[in-house]
């Protein structure tokens, strides 16, 4: 799940935004990402390359610049939403090879992240909840597609997913500090050490019967019933069926009619 729930960016501005002010926001965003948010002004001006007047020129304060860092996150998460769980077969596994093969990208933007959630505040919660909408929304594609089992209750699934992640991540950050010269070796690292299980998980299940499912819904009677099963995209009915044969037996005489 994890290409589902961090944003589709490596921290870095298109071209076309490569402006001043545009450079100061993505060195900011790798200082705070590796320093956190007490990094000071002169250090970002640095990495940038222009002087600390200038970043004060164009952002206000720290804070209007940690401001536009905010914002420029949430706008990537909100366009990241991944299509690879809409998709089936060979576009899937390609999609799925694609980003396995390019995780060191997400490393400033998941460091920023994880400092956000450890800051608290406001940003963190808008973060979540921005994560929340874009995982339902990726998971209901998936449902439509037949890629994904639908749920009993898709928000709680959405906002559940969110949290076991972010939990990971924030637990891993704990246990393996990041290099911050390297941000993309944490992606990495981690992705090596939870890609398999959490694949895993996800794709053949835990429990082999529905005993605790049983006795959650037994405790919660207010929970929803069984979904409808999720459609499945290689058994799409034939649009126009060949009729059935006639079992009744022709005679010698009339081949074509029956008697």
């Amino acid at each position: 799940m994890f290409s589902m729930l961090i944003m589709r960016s490596g921290g870095s501005s298109p071209e076309a935004d490569l402006t001043a002010r545009a450079r100061i926001r993505d060195a900011a965003l790798r200082r705070f990402a590796t320093d956190g948010f007490g990094a000071p002004v002169r250090l970002v001006a640095a990495d940038a390359g222009v002087s600390p007047a200038l970043v004060i020129h164009h952002f206000g304060s720290k804070e209007g610049l940690r401001r536009a860092c905010d914002e420029y996150v949430r706008t990537v998460i909100a366009e990241g939403k991944d299509p690879m769980y809409a998709a089936s077969g060979a576009a899937r596994r390609a999609d799925l090879l694609a980003m396995l093969a390019d995780v060191e990208r997400f490393g400033v933007p998941t460091l920023y992240l994880l400092k956000a959630f450890q800051a608290g505040g406001d940003l963190a919660r808008e973060l979540i909840e921005d994560m929340v909408e874009l995982t339902r929304s990726t998971l209901d594609d998936g449902v439509r597609a037949g890629t994904i089992r639908p749920s009993r209750d898709a928000d709680a699934r959405a906002r559940y997913l969110v949290m076991l992640s972010v939990g990971s991540l924030v637990a891993d950050q704990a246990l393996h500090p990041s290099d911050p010269a390297d941000p993309g070796a944490f992606v990495r690292e981690y992705m090596s050490r939870s890609a398999l299980p959490s694949a895993e998980l996800f794709t053949e299940g835990l429990l082999i019967d529905r005993t605790m499912l049983d006795a959650v819904a037994a405790t919660w009677p207010g929970l929803a019933p069984d979904p409808e099963p999720a459609p499945d995209p290689g058994l799409a009915p034939d649009p126009d069926p060949a009729p059935e044969p006639d079992p009744t037996p022709r005679t010698s005489d009339d081949p074509g009619t029956t008697p």
